[in-house]
């Protein structure tokens, strides 16, 4: 008998995505498909069971199938459909806790697997320049998704020390993009024109959803000879890049707005629903984040097929043209850098990606 998998959030295009990804391990038996709502997408021969996790049934889904390993990927920072934030932070850390309840009661349940996101560090201005998986953040985040997910982890810690004979392995990854993306920060790179934090240039890091499909199957197998997948890593793809590099590879300008008047735009397009310009993404947009994943290649054994500039590339093809085109805003840019006032030429760096040891 071969594993015998249930993945949560498979009516999310990432969720559907890994359904599809999981059947054709050739270890795993059968593939149980959990959302409250039926996907709009195919998810092969994975069977479907309609079950919200924030009630007690999902226990009976764990116990009717006998599953073995459960991917929890229904943490997210956005709505699907018409729920709005309320039915976000309800299934994020209520149907967690639920889960979690499951998991615990069930024998069977041998491998837990949870998405979550290196926005439990927070964005702060005394932050260190990398994160690693130990280091706490300088100021916890005070809400939105970022709280939903330090409280998501707190409760995992709790269920790992309930549970040490089931291996728990939690995958924190760095801001989601590829052609499909479907994340808060995806819909602000998308507007025409970006408002940016006056005086700041945050440094960010992305994640391919391809590698993302990868290194989920990694965790939800068992470990290969030499690695470890239990325990907690950071996964983002190697690099940085700055968010004006960024705005200009989109051809997109972007308006620069004073620190605290940023939060009356953000309101603005919430109101008009073009983004969810949440303080957490003003945080993050102001002081940025960047992680360490040397465990995710040292321990989990995890090798990223894309870059942060590569992931992005991929992105900004997707979204197709902006205003303007990143030919022209890089070469203004380097004109701008050469003037007498700016210090001197820029060379070559004006849109080279930033790469630290740290990031590796």
């Amino acid at each position: 008998m071969g594993k015998i998998v249930l993945v949560t959030g498979v009516a999310r295009q990432l969720g559907g995505r890994f359904v599809r990804r999981i059947q054709r391990d050739p270890g795993v038996d059968r593939v149980i498909a959990v959302d409250a709502v039926a996907p709009a997408h195919q998810l092969g021969d994975a069977e479907f069971v309609t079950a919200d996790i924030r009630q007690p049934a999902i226990a009976r889904v764990l116990a009717e199938h006998s599953v073995d390993t459960v991917v929890h990927l229904d943490v997210s920072g956005k709505a699907l459909g018409a729920g709005g934030r309320t039915t976000v932070k309800e299934t994020n850390v209520i149907g967690t806790m639920q889960l979690l309840g499951a998991c615990q009661k069930s024998p069977t349940v041998q491998r837990l697997v949870i998405k979550s996101s290196t926005s439990v560090y927070g964005s702060a201005p005394r932050d260190p320049a990398v994160f690693t998986e130990t280091t706490p953040p300088k100021s916890l985040p005070s809400g939105g998704f970022a709280k939903d997910a330090v409280e998501v982890e707190g409760y995992v810690r709790g269920f790992a020390r309930r549970r040490p004979d089931v291996a728990v392995c939690v995958l924190r990854f760095a801001n989601i993009l590829g052609p499909e993306p479907d994340s808060p920060l995806a819909d602000y790179l998308a507007l025409p024109v970006l408002p940016t934090v006056f005086g700041y240039d945050p440094r960010l890091q992305f994640v391919h959803e391809d590698d993302v499909m990868a290194v989920l199957e990694i965790a939800a197998r068992e470990p290969r000879r030499g690695t470890l997948n239990s325990g907690t890593f950071n996964i983002a793809g190697d690099g940085v890049l700055l968010l004006s590099q960024c705005s200009r590879r989109l051809g997109r300008p972007t308006v620069p707005v004073l620190l605290p008047a940023v939060t009356w735009v953000g309101s603005a397009l919430r109101t008009i629903g073009m983004t969810d310009f949440s303080p957490e993404q003003i945080r993050l947009l102001t002081h940025g984040r960047v992680v360490s994943t040397v465990q995710m290649r040292e321990t989990l054994g995890f090798r990223p097929r894309f870059t942060t500039a590569e992931t992005f590339a991929e992105f900004a093809r997707s979204r197709g043209p902006g205003l303007l085109p990143p030919e022209l805003m890089s070469r203004a840019v380097g004109r701008l850098a050469d003037l007498p006032f700016t210090g001197g030429p820029a060379g070559g760096g004006t849109d080279a990606t930033h790469s630290t040891h740290g990031a590796r």
